[in-house]
């Protein structure tokens, strides 16, 4: 019986040691709201600058930096044609709507022609390039009395490669802002 008394001691020990209490750390105490909050900052007294809508600041601008602004896009040309491609018509078009809303700028349509044929061929060539580009902007209602037409024929190339590449890239029609009607 004594051995069970002390048995049943040990294993009551064992047990009240192993369950001792851990201690918990009490939570933080909730933040403290201030009394009231801060004032709101006072009003902008200053004067703001009035915006300037696109077309007016582009009016405003000089010439040479609306070119800067590469607004218009080039087209191109297959091999000894003129006649607009496909692809490109999107671009007249996209190039017509920028004349139209900025209907106070004067363009240059400038035909260029690759390093080959003579260069009476190439200006000839150039011209009917030229005069494909202005007389498809005048169909989709920019106004005549804002273009003129050059063509600079094989004179003044984008790339001077003699390869399909280089050619292909001087076979177009370039957009000059060239002033502004009044």
């Amino acid at each position: 019986m004594r051995q069970s008394a002390l048995v049943v001691t040990l294993v009551i020990a064992s047990a009240l040691a192993g369950c001792g209490k851990k201690q918990v750390a009490a939570p933080p105490p909730p933040p403290v709201a201030p009394a009231t909050p801060p004032p709101a900052p006072p009003p902008t007294t200053r004067e703001v600058a009035p915006q300037i809508d696109e077309y007016a600041r582009l009016k405003q601008a000089p010439v040479d930096e609306i070119e800067r602004m590469g607004l218009l896009q080039d087209i191109n040309f297959d091999f000894d044609r003129a006649d607009i491609r496909e692809g490109d018509r999107a671009l007249l078009t996209r190039n017509a709507d920028v004349l139209k809303r900025f209907d106070f700028l004067k363009i240059t349509v400038e035909g260029h022609c690759d390093e080959r044929g003579t260069v009476e061929y190439n200006l000839a060539l150039g011209e009917r390039r030229a005069r494909a580009a202005f007389d498809y902007l005048i169909a989709l209602g920019v106004s005549a009395d804002r273009l003129k037409s050059v063509s600079y024929g094989k004179e003044v190339p984008l790339c001077r490669e003699s390869n399909e590449e280089c050619w292909a890239r001087n076979r177009r029609a370039h957009f000059t802002v060239t002033g502004k009607t009044k």
